[in-house]
């Protein structure tokens, strides 16, 4: 059985962060980037934290 792929820019938090997450529930693979590799003092996140994150809902290869 195939799995449908995601790409999804801007995945280190908020609108995009909700959408990988929401879409590795449903069962897709999800491809992240962000330009967020470092934590910020004001927001939370990176996209090592967000990878890890939507991995535990389900995606088998967050990139």
């Amino acid at each position: 059985m195939s799995k449908k792929t995601a790409f999804i820019t801007g995945s280190s938090r908020g609108i995009g962060k909700a959408i990988a997450l929401r879409l590795a529930k449903e069962g897709y693979n999800i491809t992240v980037a962000a330009k967020t590799t470092e934590p910020h003092p004001k927001l939370e996140g990176t996209i090592y934290t967000a990878a890890e994150e939507i991995e535990k809902q389900g995606a088998k290869h967050c990139l």
